[in-house]
């Protein structure tokens, strides 16, 4: 097991994933919060029967998986169906998130988690990474990736901490400005650090 784990996070179109990639290319494992939201409401899973209760089987699509999208639309027009589901969901996330961190082995682990500091995940880490951009590419790059609208992305950025927060939270910070060939000499010298921070936990 990794005793010591570093929270990667940052908003929309930081390039969290490029990032994860570069520490994985070092032999370090992760954890990754998207991959774990979805896990917990596969077909046959606890939660979806709770969420397919709750708001009808017409909440699944027809390969009898839970339509992401018809959800999202619920609970964002709806405060009490929102506190709901979160209610179901945090927690089971929560618990697959430490079943599978406590499964890695490389020296320290990531959980990489976009909602980390919404979701209050950061006391499950030691240190908190943020990817950060300027908002205005921020935007671009999600718009450009995501085939989304600027009002789409404005909408999800909104929901987020805001940058300034964000940046208060942090232990460590990787500006995400410019190339990945700028990207990798911050991840090396942070895997460095790493490395020796969890080798004195021990």
């Amino acid at each position: 097991m990794s005793g010591y784990v570093v929270g990667l996070t940052g908003g929309i179109g930081c390039g969290k994933s490029t990032v994860t990639a570069l520490f994985a290319k070092l032999g370090v494992q992760y954890v990754d919060a998207d991959i774990v939201a979805r896990e917990v409401v596969q077909p046959g899973t606890t939660c979806l029967a709770a969420i397919c209760q709750h708001f009808g089987s017409n909440i699944l699509n027809q390969a009898g998986e839970l339509d992401r999208a018809a959800l999202r639309q619920r609970v964002f027009s709806n405060a009490a169906d929102k506190a709901w589901l979160e209610q179901l969901l945090h927690p089971a996330i929560r618990q697959q998130l430490l079943t599978q961190l406590a499964a890695l082995t490389s020296p320290y682990a990531l959980l990489v988690a976009p909602l980390l500091l919404e979701n209050k995940l950061q006391h499950l880490v030691q240190r908190v990474l943020v990817i950060d951009l300027a908002e205005d590419l921020q935007r671009q790059r999600a718009m450009a990736r995501d085939n989304s609208s600027e009002q789409q992305i404005n909408a999800i950025m909104a929901a987020q901490i805001s940058r300034t927060g964000r940046l208060q939270l942090a232990d460590d910070i990787i500006t995400n400005d410019s190339s990945i060939a700028d990207l990798a000499p911050q991840v090396a010298r942070l895997h460095q650090h790493y490395l020796q921070l969890a080798a004195q936990s021990l």
